[in-house]
């Protein structure tokens, strides 16, 4: 696929103030990515810059191999044949969702805005709504107004900043595996701003993970699961904790948790110090004595698991989550065994 999009070292910010720094990442055309991190990281702050709605302090956006911002250059937003979807929807109260839709068609005769409209309708499923008003449509139905808006005017690049936010957890599930079939659909590439990880991984092709003004890590949702870069990325893509330990050979870590086998060599030689990111669902209790024993403080029950708080003898509190019908009381003491098939592993 060709590139659509780079940044090349790209910062942002206002003023004095530096958001984000140094970024580098490319995306294909009809790629969808998600720039995902904690709330206040930046990632609207690189919405906005490739929009063209925010200034760029050092580096450049380029777009189909021209530059669109540049820290003396900036083309403005309507010329940049990109598409937004606000977190709020920005649906004008005022108009009908066919109006709504037909806003981004100026210079287009009516008949092409009813053919172009009525395709819109039919490919967010609201083939009926035209004539209703934004207050008497639900969130997910504004939602896809909004998408459609945004497509009408057939850019090659949206841009959505958390555009699921208003959402119930199940709405925002479905609305994100329906966008992405749309886009693909329709050969659009896209990025979207998330601090939620199952909704990142739901509908994205790449993430880039953005924490302390950087761009942490950028590859494809197992990449970053399986082989995150540091321990920032680990933890934000997957619960879990670090655990200090030694190798005492190239599959086989000491740790608090025990002496753990792993089914697969990771290169370390023997008396490597490595911090290990576990995850609780490696972790197994287990009702037989063992080298590593533990108490059970909490357990919550959650329908296809259970996720057990534990305390290790130093006094650690860690947790377990159990997809199995095994059933531990409170004040129990387990063994524990990790079952991890390939290690997430770091130097220290």
């Amino acid at each position: 696929m060709s590139s659509l999009l780079q940044l090349q070292s790209l910062s942002c910010g206002y003023e004095n103030t530096l958001i984000t720094e140094q970024l580098d990442l490319t995306l294909a055309a009809g790629e969808i990515a998600c720039l995902l991190g904690p709330s206040g990281c930046g990632k609207t702050t690189v919405l906005r810059a490739i929009a063209g709605f925010s200034p760029v302090l050092s580096g450049a956006i380029i777009k189909d191999g021209q530059p669109v911002s540049t820290p003396v250059f900036t083309l403005p937003p309507e010329q940049r044949e990109i598409g937004v979807v606000f977190q709020d929807y920005a649906l004008f109260p005022h108009l009908s969702v066919f109006d709504n839709i037909a806003f981004g068609l100026q210079g287009k005769s009516r008949a092409e805005k009813q053919r172009a409209v009525t395709e819109l309708l039919q490919l967010v499923e609201l083939p009926d709504l035209s004539d209703r008003y934004p207050h008497e449509l639900s969130g997910g139905q504004q939602q896809r107004v909004a998408l459609a808006r945004a497509l009408a005017p057939r850019p090659k690049l949206l841009l959505m900043d958390e555009p699921f936010s208003n959402l119930d957890t199940d709405l925002r599930r479905q609305l994100a595996l329906e966008v992405r079939g749309i886009l693909k659909d329709q050969g659009i590439a896209a990025i979207m701003v998330t601090h939620d990880q199952e909704e990142a991984f739901a509908i994205s092709d790449k993430i880039g993970i953005l924490a302390d003004r950087k761009l942490q890590q950028w590859g494809t949702p197992p990449e970053l699961y399986y082989h995150p870069v540091n321990p920032q990325v680990a933890g934000f893509v997957g619960k879990g904790e670090l655990y200090n330990g030694e190798c005492l050979n190239e599959t086989t870590v000491k740790t608090e948790l025990g002496t753990i086998e792993f089914a697969e060599p990771f290169g370390a030689s023997e008396g490597k110090k490595l911090s290990l990111f576990i995850r609780p669902a490696d972790i197994r209790p287990s009702i037989e004595h063992g080298d590593v024993m533990a108490r059970i403080e909490q357990k919550e029950f959650l329908g296809c698991s259970v996720v057990y708080q534990l305390s290790l003898p130093s006094g650690r509190q860690i947790e377990a989550e159990i997809y199995e019908p095994l059933m531990l009381d409170v004040g129990a003491e387990v063994s524990l065994h990790v079952a991890a098939h390939r290690p997430i592993a770091f130097e220290l």
